[in-house]
């Protein structure tokens, strides 16, 4: 992985250029927000006529975002399949330098369909598509094989799954191992699961087996991320990924009602900032790539938590 431009006006920009040379990627989940005005981006750029204009903001400050971060996690993915023309103008803005994690469709990885309004008659559903590496492969890796050595990973985020749907995580790990063995090897994959009780020898073992990572994702109903980083079993690839989104306990839609617009820390997670340090040194140490990603609703600033990570470290 190449490293992206960084501007050595912003005071987070060297220390994580520094981090990204021994391989350890910090970013954050999507990158268009407003509240980091005049800290990341700088509100000047961003005028029409002298006045701000949302539309160049959110067009133009991926290239502004790449001057600070080498790496960034497009949620986006998740919700549909992007289009060859979608890829085009993404990589068009992005710099060359700035690494992709990409969140892999629901289409994929949903196995049924929650029951909310935006789903329409699928809601309530079973999903024909999960776990159709056919269908992955055709409508996602390959408009995305252009762009290869600026992807840095895919990840499949599977929801919370009832007794109705696999009644121990056995069920689940052999659907998911033929799913990864079905996968064209030369990308980099990794797995996130919102059930706690998969956190177990056979999931552990299909993810190795496939040379998968497990995300390590502090969430509101999954084991802290200091828990999750205790299991030795859980390192199941050549390289970490982290994902720090919900304080536990804390849903969605509290954290957005909390935090918004995501202008500064409101609720410091001293469990999860310590998690994302140990897992840094534990990546420099032994020298393997680390992909970690902070989400704005984890304290209500991803830079300004990312800041406090790389800062509490010596390395």
């Amino acid at each position: 992985m190449n490293l992206s431009l960084f501007s050595d006006e912003k005071p987070l920009a060297g220390r994580l250029k520094s981090l990204a040379a021994r391989g350890v990627y910090f970013g954050t989940s999507s990158w268009k927000y407003e509240g980091w005005l005049g800290s990341i981006y700088t509100p000047e750029r961003y005028n029409t006529r002298g006045r701000f204009s949302r539309k160049k903001f959110e067009s133009d400050c991926l290239a502004e975002y790449a001057e600070t971060f080498p790496i960034v996690c497009g949620d986006f993915s998740f919700y549909q399949f992007p289009s060859e023309s979608y890829w085009q103008r993404l990589f068009a803005t992005a710099p060359p330098g700035l690494r992709f994690a990409f969140k892999v469709p629901e289409e994929i990885t949903v196995k049924e369909w929650p029951k909310h309004a935006r789903y329409g008659a699928r809601a309530g559903n079973g999903n024909e598509s999960f776990l159709n590496s056919h269908l992955f492969d055709a409508a996602f890796l390959r408009p995305l094989a252009p762009y290869k050595d600026r992807v840095a990973a895919m990840i499949f985020e599977f929801g919370t799954m009832g007794k109705r749907h696999y009644e121990s995580v056995t069920p689940f790990a052999e659907e998911l191992h033929a799913f990864l063995r079905a996968l064209p090897p030369e990308w980099r994959y990794s797995v996130e699961i919102r059930n706690k009780e998969f956190l177990a020898a056979p999931y552990f073992e299909v993810l190795r087996e496939n040379r998968t990572a497990h995300v390590f994702n502090a969430w509101t109903r999954m084991p802290e991320l200091p828990e999750q980083i205790a299991m030795p079993e859980a390192y199941t690839a050549d390289f970490t990924i982290a994902r720090a989104l919900l304080r536990h306990g804390r849903s969605y839609e509290q954290a957005v009602a909390q935090f918004q617009p995501y202008d500064r820390t409101q609720d410091p997670n001293p469990g999860a900032r310590e998690g994302l340090k140990e897992l840094m040194e534990r990546a420099l140490a032994a020298g393997q790539p680390a992909l970690m990603f902070v989400n704005n609703r984890l304290e209500g600033n991803a830079p300004s938590t990312i800041q406090a990570v790389v800062d509490s470290s010596s390395l």
